[in-house]
């Protein structure tokens, strides 16, 4: 039998072994070696914003101040991703972290139509998308995933593939799997949960992002929740809808410079004269899209070209629509379709299709809100959708 010293003795030496092998274990944990990044390339630190930043910027709204909780670090990232020849290219992006030990989701923000450079996400300016609704979504409590897409940040020496779905999909994508590298480099304590949203070419982004991930890459990624708006995803339609016009569309340029978009990388090889009318041709090819052009489809477009479309004639260019469609398939995620009831530049047509013809395939999953607001006064709208939506599945 012991006697009690021997026995206390016993004891210390116990503990003192459990001590040691508790201590080597946080140790090997802490000094284990990561798996080599295949994304990630690099992290520009852009500074730390606070709570009372945020709430500065969206304007000291009472209601935003009640959601905002956390500042954040702001990162500028560089990443592999493919260009449209399917060839390794440097993209960018940025990444907003809070700052907080809690479990955090994540959250990937595709951004809208924008026409400079100094609007990408990765150059983080306060009065961008990138610096107001990302900002938003981070204070809230997510890792925010900012993907400027091809011809921004980085990659600005190439044209950017405007409403290109398979582009915007494969950058964000990439995008998404760089900050999860950066994330486990950085020990952010993240949680199982990812979030999807954007609105306009965002929206389309989100969508066609969304459904390569569930077809293509369904066992890489659970998504949790999505919110698209906005979105031109039945690019079919809408395109027979702006051919069959025949009033001014304030914001016909853009679909200009979808359709020379599509011409180029789908090498169509059509000279603009076979799309436009004179002078209107001759201009744009000089002056590029976002010169003064007729507004009016009847005038702007060549007959043969508005026919096609509308008639179903030309099935060259209508095949190229069809590629950029996201509108009929079945999501497996639960996803929420928000558009502004007054949108003229994207009109609800685009979410009302979708919605359509998801419900139709059996994805009782997928919800639609139309708003009040056209595409421009329904952001805030948007911007409240995509916070209650999300709150259903992070609680």
């Amino acid at each position: 039998m012991l006697k009690p010293y021997s026995c206390v003795r016993l004891l210390k030496y116990v503990l003192s072994f459990l001590a040691v092998i508790v201590l080597f274990a946080s140790c090997s944990k802490n000094n284990e070696e990561l798996p080599a990044p295949q994304y990630f390339i690099s992290a520009t630190p852009l500074g730390e914003v606070s709570k009372a930043n945020v709430d500065r910027r969206l304007g000291s709204n009472p209601l935003v101040s009640s959601l905002t909780k956390y500042s954040f670090k702001a990162y500028r990232i560089i990443y592999k991703t493919k260009d449209l020849d399917n060839k390794e290219i440097q993209a960018s992006g940025a990444v907003l972290i809070p700052v907080t030990s809690d479990k955090l989701a994540i959250a990937s923000y595709q951004h809208g139509t924008i026409r400079s450079d100094s609007e990408a996400p990765s150059n983080f300016a306060e009065n961008s998308e990138a610096g107001l609704l990302g900002s938003l979504i981070a204070s809230i409590g997510y890792v925010v995933s900012m993907p400027d897409y091809l011809g921004y940040g980085v990659s600005k020496q190439i044209p950017h593939p405007y409403e290109h779905r398979k582009s915007l999909a494969t950058a964000s994508i990439d995008m998404l799997r760089a900050v999860k590298e950066f994330c486990r480099i950085e020990r952010v304590n993240l949680n199982d949960r990812l979030f999807l949203t954007g609105y306009s070419e965002g929206g389309f982004a989100t969508m066609s992002m969304q459904k390569m991930m569930e077809e293509e890459f369904p066992t890489e990624f659970k998504i949790t929740a999505s919110v698209m708006g906005a979105g031109a995803y039945n690019k079919t339609a809408f395109s027979r809808y702006v051919a069959a016009q025949n009033s001014n569309l304030t914001f016909i340029n853009y679909y200009v410079w979808v359709l020379q978009t599509y011409n180029n990388i789908y090498k169509l090889n059509r000279p603009l004269s076979a799309f436009f009318t004179e002078p209107n041709a001759t201009n744009i090819q000089q002056k590029g899209v976002f010169t003064d052009i007729d507004l009016n489809p009847q005038r702007l477009f060549t007959s043969n070209f508005r026919n096609g479309i509308i008639n179903s004639t030309d099935a060259e260019f209508l095949n190229v629509l069809k590629d950029n469609d996201v509108f009929d398939w079945k999501p497996q995620t639960p996803m929420l379709l928000v558009h502004g009831r007054d949108d003229d530049f994207v009109i609800p047509l685009n979410s009302q299709t979708a919605y359509d013809a998801m419900r139709a395939r059996g994805a009782s999953n997928v919800e639609l809100a139309l708003v009040d607001g056209d595409h421009y006064s329904a952001v805030p709208n948007y911007a409240l959708q995509v916070y209650s939506f999300f709150f259903r599945f992070n609680n």
